[in-house]
């Protein structure tokens, strides 16, 4: 069978007629021919896959889709000089013990939070600060540590190194060093080398975060910083997130968002971008008594953060809140955490920071009650989706993709527990890469 494609002329004004604006007969057919050209579909698809070769190939590139591994639910930031063997095992304890001196019972955090707190939710989060009270601990070089002598700095790179190899693993793990910024670059560069030296087997959560990035350039170069020392200690690709805390890399001189090719130039090393809300709010003028995870200039950093994000299989991270729940203010700083996590949650920004101990509690109980209070609706519409009975909702694939990736992300952080659905079909559903075997 074939489809006949007619000459398909278009007028076109002639400005250079001295008559004016005369129109003049333009050919726009397929072949560029004045006949009449017979094209058989598969002919004219071959063409279109010859066309579209180049952005076939770049949306493969560029949007590689879930890696299908598990985002943790925050990343926790310790000062590197107050980093040792006994950290997780320490802010587990700590959290536990806020948990039992503030709120002992599940009556007592639902009056606080002033949300409904079963037994079921509470003893999880009491069972998870025993059993992974941190899912994603980054040994802070930064501002958390600050500038010292060289010497000192070098001895404390060496011994988080050696700390990490004995003390207790968490799913994933890290440090940040300082910036790529011309006044910093050289002790980034020495830390990072020292660490790596002193360092043992790394794992599959083994992670660098990179500040204040105002560059694509400090992307690239941070590839080469990573290049070159792999090969000088023998290590495996090394992965690294991306701090957004300068209005650079939202926006930059030329009037492009540069994020979005700050993670083309890091290809698949970039597996996270991590909001820094006190940064770039003062980097935005915004007065310190209003700085926040939900001022308007942080939403909007954020909106970016995730557009850019989408399709490529980078981790979007929130930031945190600087109110720490002691002394007098526990609860107060309880019921501000608490709502922070659930906002960033319910705008699909699935991690953020935790400063204190303290706050686990807080970051627990928002994560599962989100997970919990949601699962019913999901799992009914999944079955809906799949055949199985009606739930009201008539939902397309890229929303049966969203609702497997929540139940997904709920059993993971250990939220809920079903039978119901293989984790496998909903990886799968969701859209995730599902390793072979």
């Amino acid at each position: 069978m074939t489809t006949t494609f007619p000459d398909h002329g278009s007028l076109a004004p002639d400005l250079g007629s001295s008559n004016g604006c005369v129109f003049r007969k333009v050919d726009i057919s397929l072949h560029n021919t004045e006949k009449e050209v017979a094209v058989s579909l598969d002919d004219l698809v071959t063409e279109l896959d010859r066309r579209l070769a180049a952005a076939d190939a770049a949306l493969t590139a560029d949007y590689r889709g879930d890696r299908g591994v598990r985002q943790p639910v925050h990343t926790v930031y310790v000062p590197a000089d107050r980093y040792d063997v006994r950290t997780v095992a320490d802010w587990g304890a700590r959290a536990r013990a806020a948990l039992d001196e503030y709120a002992g019972s599940a009556a007592d955090l639902a009056k606080i939070l002033n949300v409904e707190v079963g037994d079921d939710v509470y003893d999880r989060v009491r069972a998870k600060l025993e059993r992974e009270p941190i899912e994603d601990l980054r040994v802070d070089f930064e501002d958390g540590y600050g500038n010292r002598p060289d010497d000192e700095e070098d001895a404390a790179a060496i011994a988080v190194a050696q700390a990490f190899a004995a003390g207790v693993p968490t799913p994933y793990q890290g440090l940040r060093i300082k910036s790529l910024e011309a006044p910093t670059r050289r002790r980034a560069v020495r830390t990072l080398d020292l660490f790596l030296e002193h360092l043992g087997a790394i794992g599959d959560g083994f992670v660098i975060t990179l500040p204040k990035v105002t560059s694509v350039e400090q992307v690239e170069a941070m590839v080469f910083v990573l290049e070159t020392l792999e090969r000088k200690h023998g290590k495996p690709p090394l992965k690294f997130e991306i701090q957004v805390e300068t209005p650079q890399a939202i926006l930059g001189a030329d009037g492009s968002a540069l994020i979005a090719r700050m993670i083309k130039a890091g290809g698949a090393r970039v597996t996270g971008l991590h909001y820094g809300t006190y940064d770039y709010s003062a980097s935005l003028g915004v007065a310190a008594a209003y700085q926040s995870m939900e001022h308007p200039v942080a939403d909007h950093a954020k909106d970016v953060m995730q557009l850019a994000a989408a399709g490529t299989g980078v981790f979007v991270s929130d930031g945190s809140t600087n109110v720490l729940p002691v002394g007098d203010a526990v609860h107060d700083a309880w019921r501000l955490h608490f709502r922070l996590v659930r906002r960033s949650l319910a705008r699909g920004i699935y991690q953020g920071w935790d400063m204190h101990p303290a706050q686990l509690p807080t970051r627990f109980a928002a994560t599962y009650l989100f997970y919990r209070e949601g699962f019913d609706q999901a799992a009914q519409r999944l079955r809906a989706y799949l055949g199985d009975g009606e739930s009201g909702y008539l939902d397309e694939p890229a929303t049966a993709a969203a609702l497997a990736g929540f139940v997904l992300r709920g059993i993971e952080c250990g939220a809920i527990e079903t039978s119901e659905f293989d984790n496998g079909d909903l990886a799968r559903l969701a859209r995730r890469a599902v390793p072979e075997g």
